[in-house]
């Protein structure tokens, strides 16, 4: 608000505030005040001390949806209940070429004298509790500058050259008040400024969405590159088959060099002579060895990574249409999609089930690509809670074969068939969280948990199995679960 505005709207306070006496003081925000004005009315006095907006007004509000929006009293807040609550409005005035407003209180009970200074200053702009003799008794926003400290004589804050610029969002003309028949200013204020709040939360809303999805769509990007290179060090698995083959076809003749053995490649009409590079002392048959594990480790790392590829391309192709789609819902203003895209709940939380056991806080919890919760123990301790306390008869239960680890349970309390991709998803889990995680395939056993018993007098986490199946899986963690 620049001074010329703020001299106009005092005469539409005074002719509200004078001889009122302050009631509740409610804070909308950090930087949000409202002051109940007795006897008690729709219109109250609206204060911001918003940097960026500043503003004082006559504000038409209903007491309970104050009440409501209402947050926790801060203590200038308390300051302000303490010394005016019940204090009459005596003199309201601004500062000679100041964007300030000073509201004068009398007590009907002590005669003390307290005041409101109301400072609209751009990036200064502050509330001050002070006494009669301008001591400040509080201020709702700190400051480290002198006369704007609790305990100093309030002083006008030195001006800046951003300060002397007019030009916030609720500076207007005189000439575009609306022709509002009671307290026109204040009305135009009150309109412009639920107009802005409302949209600079829209804006919140949306730039939370996309942050929301830019930080998904850049993770599965990274991952993307990840596995390329993962992929690039696998190496040729053609080409270590190739040169095992190679050095084992003429061991005697193979020709030790430097780097290396120097062959003839039999896989070539020309049948040229190559250097097929090997360790120090490596013999031929052990570097043959070593280039066949390499084979081995490159063609199955290369199938896992080219599966994974797939989904993470897909996952990256899913988001960069939703990013469309943000785009889509954001132009149309549709406010309701927009907070599911931004991960705001709209309503209450369900109520849960009276029957239904929550998980262990011990126990790790993830979400399946179709839906599925899959619980996953973190000690032996926790192993047993989980498997014989938390699941039921029918939940698919899950644990590495022949290594230490955690028990996996995937709960049905719907009773429906497990897909496949769950199965995977959660005996990748299990392998992930066992010893056997350094095996490039890992065997995990799965059956109901009606069929899982636990042995008298054994050791926490030890189970039998009366009945079971068995996966082989990659133990590594599956990109297509969520934690909870």
């Amino acid at each position: 608000m620049d001074i010329k505005l703020i001299n106009a709207i005092i005469p539409e306070l005074l002719s509200e505030i004078k001889g009122k006496t302050l009631g509740r003081v409610f804070r909308l925000s950090r930087f949000e005040y409202v002051f109940d004005l007795l006897p008690s009315s729709p219109i109250y006095l609206f204060v911001s001390i918003e940097p960026a907006r500043p503003a004082i007004f006559l504000s038409r509000q209903r007491f309970r949806e104050l009440e409501k929006m209402s947050k926790p009293p801060d203590p200038f807040q308390l300051a302000v209940k303490d010394l005016m609550s019940g204090a009459e409005i005596d003199k309201l005035s601004t500062m000679k070429d100041e964007r300030v407003v000073v509201i004068e209180t009398l007590s009907k009970y002590t005669g003390d004298k307290v005041s409101l200074v109301v400072q609209l200053t751009g990036r200064s702009a502050n509330l001050f509790l002070c006494d009669a003799g301008g001591l400040i008794i509080s201020a709702a926003r700190g400051s480290e500058y002198k006369g704007q400290r609790a305990g100093d004589i309030y002083a006008v804050p030195l001006r800046s050259s951003a300060d002397n610029e007019p030009g916030t969002n609720l500076d207007i003309s005189l000439s575009i008040v609306a022709n509002a028949q009671q307290f026109p200013i204040s009305s135009f204020l009150d309109e412009k400024y639920r107009e802005e709040t409302k949209e600079r939360a829209f804006s919140a809303l949306a730039s939370t969405a996309k942050n929301r999805l830019k930080r998904e769509l850049v993770k599965e990007q990274k991952l993307l590159a990840n596995l390329e290179a993962d992929r690039d060090k696998l190496g040729d698995p053609d080409k270590w088959k190739r040169f095992g083959d190679l050095l084992l076809a003429s061991t005697a003749n193979n020709k030790r060099t430097e780097t290396g053995f120097e062959v003839a490649d039999l896989f070539d009409a020309e049948m040229p002579m190559i250097i097929i590079p090997a360790k120090e002392n490596e013999t031929a048959t052990e570097a043959a060895e070593r280039y066949f594990k390499l084979y081995t480790k490159a063609r199955n790392g290369i199938r896992s990574v080219e599966e994974r590829t797939a989904i993470v391309s897909q996952k990256i192709a899913r988001l960069e249409e939703r990013m469309n789609d943000l785009e889509a819902v954001i132009e149309q203003r549709d406010e309701s999609i927009l907070r599911e895209f931004a991960g705001v709940k709209t309503g209450p939380s369900p109520k849960r089930s009276k029957k239904e056991i929550p998980a262990d806080p011990h126990a790790r919890s993830f979400i399946s690509s179709d839906g599925f919760e899959i619980l996953v123990g973190k000690k032996a301790v926790d192993n047993d809670k989980l498997t014989f306390r938390i699941a039921k008869s029918l939940d698919t239960w899950m644990h590495a074969a022949d290594y230490p680890g955690s028990h996996v349970v995937i709960r049905n309390p719907n009773k429906k068939e497990i897909p496949q991709r769950t199965l995977n998803e959660a005996a990748q889990l299990a392998a992930f969280y066992s010893k056997g995680n350094k095996q490039i395939k890992a065997a995990v056993h799965y059956t109901q948990k009606k069929f899982v018993n636990k042995p008298k007098g054994s050791a926490p986490g030890l189970v039998s199995l009366s009945s079971f199946k068995t996966l082989f899986v990659e133990p590594l963690f599956p990109d297509t679960v969520t934690k909870k």
